[in-house]
């Protein structure tokens, strides 16, 4: 039940009020604190009621009106406060003001006030009913915000996503028919078997085994799900196949399909379409894929045998099988022990009984398991295993499993590990099903997202201890218990950057979020057309996704209770009627995505959106007004652009704003960046902001302690030390970027301070460093925890690598764009003992690069573009035996050498025979050839 968790919000958000909005709260403020004690004993009963695992209908319909209730309470607190700003901020003069504050104002106080006696008398009506329940309204529950704050606390060990069953066999079936010579079209390989089985898991491990690299001259994975649209199944592949065809994106279905088919026609390839459901799916693809070289295979998974044989009845789908009993109980107990946190012998066999008698339910299914393993670890006595043991062999999800569904009892223990969730994270759990069908969450944008939707009490926040922070313990939680899956990790090779959510656990998430009135998603039919239409209505939910089938979607009618609009598409979009903003005026959440090739002139009456929060715009050029400045709600700004953006500099004026995100698609350029004369103290991330002498004088960068990711822009020189001296005092500050204009004058800045910022872990500078004396290293200012680093348009003409292979955690390193006018580079033995990523772009005067055997134990993927004059692969480079990934592109002369002419070895292919996957693009960004050596 996510109500008690509704309500923990409304009382949450109405303190909230109390504080920032007095003001407008002035000569109400005794009724709107009564009405909160009211909602806080309402919520101690819920919590209380959803202790009881049995609950009749009567009971289930009190707990629907005191959610309403609580809803109904917000609404009225934030109308009066709207109303009060747009008093407030009327008319300023005189005899205007006065008549207003004399007669205007003492309705609404009287207005509001006869609502929230409305709803105190409801909510007293339905406490007198409780003793009917025999559950107690006293206030006797447990939702304080210290014990909230000592959940959040305790610490969970990271179960990596890796923790499943062996493939082995499987995976040795599938590697074998992939690497078959057949010699005919759409030779499909097929994984069969249900959802949760591991069908994506080992088509993972099958895509990414070395033998599989080696064998194909190009890959690449696409996800397909129910709703499967083929114009955006044949964009992706295109794009992997082809990265950088910026053309793409203007082709139609037919064109896609024409063109994929040519690029294909002469590679063996390989393409895996993951989760197919329907035969005439694969029909209207099937035709973008041609023969190609001998060997070109598909690989499916599916839920369907029919669907296998229906693409290829010449090759036998591989059907993963059940877990077996000991399986079974090997794959618990690896998730329920991480640690092997067994008390004693005894104590191990009784766990292992309740534990084997449990599994069984679980159907051999490994998802089922992995998720009863997580909701187990967070059990610490065998009481409490009995407990979940009694729920699930004798409770009332008895009956769930008893309906004949083939995943019934799969169904029942995921709903089990739901229920079991604490009240706080059962909203942040559900709001997970807003998302679309195998969409790639980012895990920041999730967490920003929780902290705007109110999920996150800035009650939890402490000097220590930021709401993002306790965002990133609910996520690992949520993680720790398998709710979620890990997708991607993030440049420090340890946290997660992306997580996604497995089909069954949507489904779920999506059913109970109906069941609670908690979430909306809108669907807009298939159409032939260009335009499909979706209109708002108050009957509709306060949060609402749209998952547009169509380019263009336009969004009409009205929802003045709305709370939550998000708009999920990379496509042109949606046509919002933003100007009508009092059919929106409680929003807190917007994302939208703008017409492509438009001037996008955001309307000045969004700053009547006075409770925004989260504000997410993509388009092409994005012009802000000033009305921006009202917005007093807001604590993330993202804006992503394709050429221009104009936003003015009172956006600095929102005190509550902790992310400003300026994002070019094509990198920061020189448009004209905001200039801060004061910034917000809870600043965390800001992105990108101009330095001059206001900014130094105030000193405001000081004062900003919770500045974790900062981008700054430097015209003078003289600028630089006395800003990086300022940033020694940021202890979160952990990712920061510096761009040099050109002409910076004097030309080269002073950069030691950086040595003092010992948390930075992302660094990327983009202009001269250039070091004139030259008595020491240009680049011995680094910090040792430096783990990426990215340097473009520096114009060293010291080796960087004898600095670089120094830093002891580097594990991501760019070198772009002159980065090195040196003709000579040398990686020594031992040296980079961490790094994973190297990419060398157009440094066009590099002509010999040394590597020592020893050199970069641990590399994992090189990529070298338009370093022209560098004509050899050095020959260290068969020493690194851990290389999974070469690619090379507008290489002509160092191509040549691996290649070879008339299928014959190139004389340089020997040092990179061991590299299983091998890319040679021969013009800038458009593939011609990969790995078409072996």
């Amino acid at each position: 039940m996510a109500a008690e968790a509704i309500v923990s919000l409304a009382v949450e958000r109405i303190s909230d009020l109390l504080i920032h909005e007095a003001l407008f709260l002035k000569g109400v403020k005794e009724q709107v604190e009564s009405l909160k004690d009211e909602l806080k004993r309402m919520q101690c009963f819920l919590e209380d009621v959803d202790l009881r695992p049995e609950q009749d209908k009567r009971l289930r319909n009190r707990v629907s009106e005191i959610r309403d209730l609580a809803h109904d309470a917000e609404d009225v607190i934030d109308s009066f406060i709207l109303k009060g700003i747009h008093l407030h901020q009327g008319d300023f003069h005189g005899v205007v003001k006065r008549f207003t504050s004399i007669f205007t104002k003492p309705f609404h106080q009287h207005k509001i006030g006869v609502q929230i006696k409305a709803i105190q008398t409801k909510l007293k009506s339905i406490c007198e009913t409780l003793p009917a329940y025999e559950i107690s309204g006293d206030g006797a529950g447990s939702s304080s915000v210290s014990s909230m704050q000592q959940r959040l606390r305790k610490t969970f060990s990271h179960v990596e996503q890796e923790d499943i069953v062996s493939l082995e066999v499987s995976t040795k079936d599938v590697v074998a028919q992939l690497m078959t010579e057949e010699d005919r079209l759409h030779a499909v390989v097929s994984i069969v078997g249900m959802g949760g089985i591991g069908k994506t898991t080992l088509a993972r491990k099958v895509y990414n085994h070395v033998d599989v690299k080696w064998r194909f001259d190009c890959l690449a994975w696409v996800s397909i799900s129910q709703q499967c649209k083929p114009r955006e199944v044949l964009h992706d592949v295109l794009m992997k196949i082809q990265p950088g065809g910026e053309s793409i994106d203007k082709l139609n279905e037919n064109q896609m399909i024409r063109s994929l088919s040519d690029v294909l026609k002469e590679k063996r390839y390989l393409v895996v379409f993951d989760d197919v459901w329907r035969n005439e799916q694969w029909d209207i693809l099937k035709p973008a894929f041609p023969r190609g070289k001998k060997g070109s295979k598909i690989l499916f998974t599916t839920r369907n045998k029919d669907v296998a044989l229906h693409a290829d009845p010449y090759n036998s789908p591989i059907e993963l099988p059940l877990l077996s009993d000991d399986e079974s109980w090997n794959l618990l107990s690896r998730k329920a022990f991480p640690r092997n946190q067994m008390n004693s012998t005894v104590c191990s066999k009784e766990f292992e009984k309740l534990g084997r008698e449990m599994v069984k339910k679980c159907g051999g299914l490994p998802l089922a398991i992995v998720v009863l393993g997580g909701l187990l670890a967070t059990k610490q006595t065998q009481g409490q295993w009995e407990m979940v043991h009694r729920n699930i062999l004798q409770g009332p999800l008895k009956g769930f499993q008893s309906q004949g569904h083939p995943y019934g009892a799969v169904n029942a223990i995921l709903a089990l590990s739901y229920n079991d969730l604490p009240y706080h994270l059962k909203p942040c759990f559900l709001y997970l099903g807003h998302y679309p069908e195998d969409w790639e969450i980012s895990k920041k944008e999730l967490i920003r997202l929780w902290i705007a939707e109110g999920f996150i009490s800035p009650s939890l926040e402490s000097r220590e201890m930021l709401m993002e922070d306790v965002g990133e313990q609910i996520f690992e939680e949520l993680m720790n218990r398998s709710l979620v899956q890990l997708s991607r990790r993030d440049y420090t090779g340890t946290n997660v950057k992306t997580c996604r959510l497995h089909d069954l656990l949507r489904d779920l998430c999506i059913d109970k979020a109906r069941e609670e009135n908690f979430l909306e998603i809108v669907q807009p039919p298939w159409t032939e057309s260009d335009e499909s239409d979706v209109t708002l209505a108050k009957s509709m939910l306060r949060r609402i996704s749209i998952h547009p089938t169509k380019r263009y979607v336009c969004l009409k009618g009205e929802h003045k209770k709305l709370r939550s609009l998000l708009l999920f598409q990379n496509e042109e979009l949606i046509e919002l009627h933003i100007s009508k903003c009092q059919n929106f005026k409680f929003l807190r959440v917007l994302t939208v995505v703008a017409n492509a090739f438009v001037e996008w002139h955001v309307s000045s009456e969004i700053g009547n959106l006075h409770h925004l929060r989260y504000l997410r715009l993509y388009g092409d050029t994005i012009m802000f007004p000033r009305a921006i400045r009202r917005l007093k709600s807001l604590h993330t700004l993202y804006l992503q652009y394709d050429i221009g953006i104009a936003i003015p500099d009172v956006v600095f004026e929102l005190e509550r704003l902790r992310h400003i995100v300026l994002r070019c698609r094509f990198g920061v350029g020189d448009e004209p960046c905001m200039r801060p004369r004061l910034i917000p103290k809870n600043i965390e991330t800001l992105e990108y902001i101009g330095v001059d002498e206001e900014l130094i004088k105030n000193k405001s960068l000081q004062r900003s302690r919770n500045l974790q990711s900062l981008g700054l822009i430097f015209e003078r020189a003289e600028d630089v030390k006395p800003i990086l001296l300022s940033l020694m005092e940021l202890q979160r500050l952990a990712s920061l970027y510096i761009k040099f204009k050109r002409g910076l004058t004097p030309s080269y800045p002073e950069l030691e301070p950086l040595s003092q910022c010992h948390r930075l872990s992302k660094l990327k500078l983009d202009g001269k460093i250039k070091d004139p004396q030259g008595s020491h290293h240009v680049l011995k200012f680094l910090p040792p925890s430096i783990i990426k680093l990215n340097l473009s348009d520096c114009w060293m003409s010291q080796d960087p690598m004898v600095v670089l292979e120094k830093l002891p955690c580097l594990r991501i390193l760019r070198l772009r764009s002159h980065a090195y006018e040196g003709s000579k580079m040398i990686c020594s033995a031992n040296g980079f003992p961490q790094l994973d990523s190297l990419e060398l772009q157009h440094l066009y005067y590099l002509k010999e690069w040394e590597i020592e055997e020893g050199a970069m134990p641990h590399l994992r993927s090189l990529c070298l573009e338009g370093t022209s004059n560098l004509k050899k692969i050095p020959e260290g480079l068969k020493y690194i035996t851990t290389l999974q990934e070469l690619k090379l592109t507008g290489l002509f002369g160092m191509a040549e050498r691996i290649e070879g002419i008339d299928g014959r070895e190139g004389e340089d292919f020997y040092k990179v025979r061991h590299i299983p996957h091998i890319q040679i693009n021969h013009g800038q960004g458009q593939s011609q050839d990969t790995s078409s050596t072996r």
